[in-house]
C-alpha cells in the first residue's frame, strides 16, 4: 500500500486547484482542445501523485551489524574521502541519487542518538556533481549507533528546493525510520567507517529501509 506523504499536500492542493481552473477555462473558451487538456491534467496529477507517494515499509531484517539504504535511487558513489565537517578523518563515502520517479521518503539507515544537526545553505548543482556534497543547500546528520557511528547528508539538487529532517538532536531514531524527505530530484550521502564493509556498487539501485547497503 502506497500512501501520500504530509509533505505532498500543499503541492498537490495548488496542482488540482491549477488543473480544475485550466479545464474549466478550457471549457469556456477552447472547448475543441478539452480532451486534450483532460488528458495532459491526467498525465500531471499522476506524476505529482507518484512523487509524493508514501510507501509503507517494514525492516526484512534487523540487527546492529547492519546499515540500511537511508533513500530510494541509484548508487552514484563509492569512494574513500576525508570528511571534513564533523569526524574529519577518512571514511567511505557511498551516496544515492533520487530522481524524480523514485520514492523522496528518507529513512534512518540504523538505530541510535541523533548526536549532530546542521542546515547549511547553498547552491542548486545537479545532484551528480561532484562538488554538490559541499557546495549545495544540504543537512549534515550524525547517527550514533551500538556498533557504527555515521553522517548522513542530505543534498538539493538543481530542481529540490526544499530539505525536511524531522527529528531534533539528542533523540532517538530506529533503523527503518521515517527521518525525512526532499522534493523533486536529489542525493543522500552516508559516511561510513573505513572497516565498513560495503555489500553495494556503483550502478546498483536501492530501496531505503530494504536494501542492506553495508555491513559493519
Amino acid at each position: 500500500m502506497a500512501l501520500i506523504h504530509k509533505e505532498g499536500y500543499p503541492t498537490l492542493t495548488l496542482v488540482l486547484l491549477f488543473v480544475v481552473v485550466s479545464n474549466v477555462l478550457l471549457f469556456m473558451f477552447y472547448p475543441v482542445v478539452l480532451v486534450f487538456g483532460l488528458v495532459v491534467s491526467f498525465i500531471i496529477l499522476v506524476f505529482f501523485l507518484q512523487f509524493f507517494r508514501n510507501p509503507v515499509r517494514s525492516i526484512p531484517q534487523r540487527g546492529e551489524e547492519l546499515i540500511y539504504a537511508p533513500a530510494d535511487g541509484k548508487v552514484v558513489v563509492i569512494e574513500k574521502t576525508v570528511e571534513q565537517e564533523y569526524y574529519k578523518e577518512e571514511r567511505i563515502q557511498l551516496s544515492i541519487f533520487m530522481s524524480p520517479v523514485n520514492v523522496h521518503v528518507n529513512r534512518s539507515p540504523i538505530s541510535g542518538v541523533v548526536k549532530f544537526f546542521k542546515y547549511h545553505p547553498g547552491k542548486y548543482l545537479v545532484a551528480w556533481h561532484p562538488k554538490s556534497s559541499e557546495e549545495n543547500e544540504r543537512t549534515s546528520i550524525v547517527i550514533e549507533g551500538s556498533n557504527v557511528n555515521l553522517l548522513m547528508r542530505q543534498i538539493a539538487g538543481m530542481v529540490a528546493r526544499r530539505i525536511i529532517f524531522y527529528p531534533k538532536e539528542g533523540e532517538s531514531v530506529d533503523q527503518g525510520q521515517e527521518v525525512g524527505f526532499i522534493k523533486f530530484g536529489s542525493r543522500v550521502d552516508l559516511f561510513l567507517p573505513m572497516t565498513t564493509e560495503i555489500l553495494v556498487q556503483p550502478g546498483d539501485i536501492v530501496r531505503a529501509a530494504d536494501t542492506v547497503i553495508a555491513r559493519v
